[in-house]
């Protein structure tokens, strides 16, 4: 396959960035993920970022074919940006998305990890928490967070996946239709959550497959303690949900129409 026909096995790609104040990382990272997988495209979904972030990735659009610039209103968090992007990518024709931070986070170099998983799957979630990955600079409070949430979702939704917060992943198009992407109502970092959740739900093919985690070294950081209270909150009427559901289809009757997500 050539290069203008995609990946091969996976065909057009999309790396959605979103970005609001990366104007340290955005080169940087766009740099690193055309070096890694010269035939994918890529495009910085920026929230009108303060700091001149939408400005750079204008310049890199003009210098490089193969980046994409969507500038949006402001800043309306994660999920809103992801789902801009993913609707960008659908409506350009893609078949496959890659969800990546702007701040480096994500190791470019490890995107053909994700690409040929994906070959043989649906969704491909890049995992910290399996044999093979691993967390770098993090302080241990993150770390007991995000390993402790990580355990309370399976428990209360029944998912076997081990990095379900994560946000390195590749979805075919297919899965964001088939779970109705647009009426997801998570903001913040439970987007991730709640995609897995509906894409495992649907019982679409999903894997895991390690990746190294670091923490960002230009910037700030976007998570905070009440987007980890949403996280929680939302997991545990999501589990309460699906467990009253069973027990409905148990008893021969149906949930209510609507109800299904918060």
């Amino acid at each position: 396959m050539s290069e203008a026909e995609g990946y091969p096995g996976v065909g057009r790609v999309l790396v959605v960035i979103p970005t609001y104040n990366e104007a340290d990382n955005i080169r940087m990272i766009t740099g690193r993920v055309r070096a890694a997988v010269p035939a994918i495209d890529i495009l910085v979904a920026d929230d009108n970022s303060p700091d001149g972030t939408g400005g750079i990735a204008d310049e890199l659009a003009l210098a490089d074919d193969h980046i994409f610039v969507l500038h949006r209103a402001g800043k309306e968090g994660l999920g809103a940006a992801y789902k801009a992007g993913f609707a960008w990518a659908k409506d350009k024709g893609y078949d496959a998305v890659v969800e990546m931070d702007a701040d480096g986070s994500h190791a470019p170099e490890e995107l053909p990890l994700l690409l040929d998983a994906l070959k043989d799957h649906d969704a491909v979630l890049g995992t910290r928490y399996i044999a093979g990955g691993s967390v770098h600079n993090w302080p241990a409070h993150r770390l007991v967070l995000s390993r402790g949430g990580n355990i309370y979702i399976r428990m209360a939704l029944g998912m076997p996946f081990r990095d379900a917060t994560g946000g390195y992943r590749a979805y075919r198009m297919p899965v964001l239709d088939a779970i109705n992407v647009d009426t997801i109502a998570s903001t913040g970092y439970s987007f991730q959550v709640e995609l897995a959740w509906r894409s495992y739900r649907n019982g679409f093919r999903m894997t895991e497959v390690p990746i190294t985690f670091t923490e960002r070294e230009h910037g700030v950081s976007k998570m905070s303690g009440n987007i980890f209270k949403e996280q929680l909150l939302r997991v545990t009427v999501w589990g309460v949900q699906a467990r009253r559901d069973g027990l409905l289809r148990m008893l021969g009757r149906k949930s209510r129409p609507g109800s299904t997500w918060p």
